[in-house]
């Protein structure tokens, strides 16, 4: 794996120095920046190079939000990883729509925020298990407003959409399912097509939302 350049985007000093210090003891980092908040991250994007961004929400002058969508304009091969303590599912929703490749709760080991960075880096997505099942559970007692449109997918097309939702790249879905990876990117083509989605991080949501499957 290449060495990557990270941005450590948070308002809060000491969550910044701490994540940095447990991330500097990791050989594939390369150099790790700072900004307190979105408008400080945004006037320095263009100064440097950065892989990976990882995003709070909650922040003075711009929120992670408004920092996600604007530096997409700016860099759309930008990597963002939403890293908050808010489990509110509404965050999560703004923040797939932003671009955003991957989310996970402050909480969360540092083992796991490694695996996000390395997945996000070689492309994927990482949704965190512990706040999809927070959605999950917010969600319980409220009405379902959109109907599932599983009868639109095909069989095969749900075995896809399963994989996706734990994570798994097009490769190993292909290697799992003894197809051609060609196969599988053609089918979460058809997938995001099909439900309308931006990217991954979407669909996973739109699959959850809609009971489409279990997590």
């Amino acid at each position: 794996m290449q060495k990557l350049k990270i941005y450590l985007v948070d308002d809060h000093k000491l969550f910044r120095e701490g994540l940095k210090l447990l991330l500097s003891t990791q050989d594939f980092v390369h150099h790790i920046y700072e900004a307190s908040n979105g408008r400080e991250f945004l006037e320095n994007l263009t100064l440097i190079d950065c892989d990976v961004v990882l995003m709070d929400i909650e922040m003075p002058e711009i929120n992670g939000i408004d920092a996600t969508r604007e530096a997409l304009k700016l860099k759309p091969d930008l990597k963002i990883i939403v890293l908050s303590m808010y489990g509110d599912e509404q965050y999560y929703y703004q923040m797939i729509d932003a671009g955003a490749k991957g989310f996970m709760l402050k909480n969360t080991g540092i083992e796991n925020v490694i695996t996000a960075i390395r997945k996000v880096a070689a492309g994927e997505n990482f949704f965190s298990e512990e706040l999809l099942f927070n959605i999950l559970n917010t969600m319980r007692d409220t009405k379902n407003e959109s109907e599932a449109r599983d009868n639109e997918l095909s069989e095969r097309e749900m075995e896809i959409l399963c994989h996706v939702c734990k994570g798994k790249s097009n490769q190993e879905i292909a290697d799992e399912l003894f197809i051609s990876k060609r196969t599988v990117d053609k089918h979460r083509a058809n997938l995001l097509s099909k439900t309308g989605c931006r990217n991954t991080a979407a669909l996973v949501m739109y699959a959850i939302k809609n009971k489409m499957i279990d997590v």
